[in-house]
């Protein structure tokens, strides 16, 4: 209980001006206080507050959410967390993320009650592709909840592609893990069993973050490929938090790559045409 109630405590603002620093104590609402792009804490609560009852409904109610091992989100710091996830959908992932993290808040680890909307988290960030981001208003709405975007290197508009490396990534998302939690899809895909990418392990080795593992399923039958419209209701979405790790710093980052292409059930299964003679038909 003591531990939940240390979660709504304001963390003081990182000045050298003492009046802000002072009233920062007491801002719970966050409505003086910004992430490290400038986005108010304040506006992006609000985001999930609007956006959250809606979409709670759409994977709790006309789907059923399954959370398994939430327990692991209990003794996690506030920042320098990253989760790493196999990806189905573009939003309805990220959505369910931001609702479990929220609900852990409050001390939900289990079951989520949506009263945590009333104060959700705002120290949670996503990696997210720049043009997907900025493909209509829904989308732009979503980025100020905390997208950190990239350039995609390999991908444009649905066409394999080959240009420069976005070398700002990483230092975005270091900025992202300084502040809070980030989630990140290191495949860069919703294609299943596609190639993590090498930039997830030089963001691993360089900022040397707790990881958490996540499987994710069901979100792919639940929903189209945004994640915005529904294919079939009362589809069983299922999230698994798995035990926290960390990586020796003598990890290479072929090491880190495997590690994470298996820890999120990613690597290829002996069974793959019947894998997806299944998957078709469902």
């Amino acid at each position: 209980m003591l531990k939940t109630l240390r979660n709504f405590l304001p963390i003081p603002a990182q000045t050298d001006n003492k009046l802000i620093r002072l009233l920062s104590y007491l801002d719970v609402l966050g409505i003086f206080k910004t992430d490290p792009w400038g986005n108010s804490l304040f506006l992006k609560r609000l985001i999930i507050f609007v956006a959250g009852w809606p979409t709670y409904w759409r994977i709790a109610v006309a789907n059923k959410l399954q959370i398994e091992g939430g327990e692991h989100l209990k003794s996690l710091p506030n920042t320098n967390v990253l989760f790493v996830s196999n990806h189905q959908t573009y939003f309805a992932d990220v959505i369910t993320f931001y609702h479990i993290f929220c609900g852990a808040k409050w001390g939900m680890f289990k079951k989520l009650y949506p009263i945590y909307l009333l104060f959700p988290r705002a120290r949670t960030f996503y990696v997210a592709a720049s043009e997907t981001m900025k493909s209509g208003l829904l989308p732009k709405i979503f980025s100020l909840a905390g997208a950190i975007l990239v350039e995609r290197s390999w991908r444009h508009k649905g066409q394999n592609v080959q240009r420069d490396v976005d070398t700002s990534a990483g230092d975005k998302i270091k900025m992202g893990l300084d502040f809070g939690w980030v989630v990140t899809f290191p495949q860069g895909t919703t294609s299943p069993y596609a190639p993590i990418r090498k930039g997830t392990g030089h963001l691993i080795k360089s900022n040397k973050p707790i990881i958490v593992p996540v499987v994710i399923d069901g979100f792919r039958r639940a929903f189209n490929k945004t994640g915005l419209s529904y294919k079939k209701r009362n589809t069983k979405l299922k999230v698994r938090f798995k035990p926290p790790i960390y990586f020796d710093e003598n990890a290479t980052v072929d090491d880190i790559i495997e590690t994470v292409k298996h820890i999120i059930e990613q690597n290829i299964p002996e069974n793959i045409a019947e894998w997806r003679e299944e998957n078709e038909s469902s």
